[in-house]
């Protein structure tokens, strides 16, 4: 919040160089980061680490954010853009994590609901399609993607409401098909656990509570997801 208050993408892109080669000097070359949510509900726990409400500047923040993570320059580049200073970002959450009914915690099962009231799910993925996924540098997109804990209640067509990662409408038919994603597509932490009680900081198989653990893993990977988190 506080670089996006800035109004300045330029700054948010100075930031992500500066970063990336701290990380890069640690070993580290992905990022889980950055958070792109749309900041649409004050008592969130996470919006502190969103670039806030407006759609606008949280989706020209996003693709600054990105472009400076992963852009390598001059020496350091070796191919199309990525080199020795990249860091791969895996943008979160898709599509929109920034709605939880009340402001509760998806982390919890008394918050694994999201609502997109007036039928604006459009503005929370414009972050996703208009900024991380249309970059200005030559690594042209983010390079993964992590879908959030919540059931988008009300967003799949069939009504099937299940946890994000779970979802084939969500996951093949929006961001695969409909917006031409192939990169990574990693789910959030711990979806496959079982959940012990309301709450518990444990499993977060949202929708999906009476499958096994091996039928959630399946499940997954029948909705399109490539890696599991956690």
């Amino acid at each position: 919040l506080g670089i996006a208050a800035t109004f300045d993408p330029a700054v948010m892109e100075q930031f992500g160089k500066i970063a990336s080669e701290e990380y890069r000097a640690l070993g580290i070359a992905t990022a889980l980061s950055p958070q792109i949510d749309i900041a649409t509900e004050p008592r969130w726990s996470r919006f502190n680490g969103t670039f806030g409400e407006d759609p606008d500047l949280s989706t020209d923040m996003a693709r600054a954010y990105v472009d400076g993570f992963q852009t390598s320059e001059g020496d350091a580049e070796i191919d199309g853009g990525w080199g020795f200073h990249s860091v791969n970002a895996m943008i979160k959450h898709w599509p929109g994590g920034g709605a939880g009914e009340a402001g509760r915690d998806a982390h919890y099962s008394f918050g694994k609901y999201a609502v997109f009231p007036g039928g604006r799910l459009a503005d929370h993925m414009q972050p996703f399609t208009e900024g991380a996924f249309k970059l200005n540098g030559k690594t042209q997109k983010a390079s993964a993607v992590m879908p959030y804990y919540t059931i988008s209640t009300g967003v799949d067509p069939s009504g099937k409401n299940v946890g994000n990662s779970y979802s084939k409408y969500i996951i093949t038919d929006l961001l695969r098909e409909k917006y031409g994603y192939d990169g990574v597509v990693c789910t959030d932490w711990n979806i496959t656990y079982d959940n012990m009680g309301i709450d518990k900081f444990d499993g977060k198989c949202w929708g999906v509570e009476e499958l096994t653990v091996a039928q959630r893993h399946y499940e997954c990977l029948k909705a399109g997801i490539d890696q599991f988190g956690g």
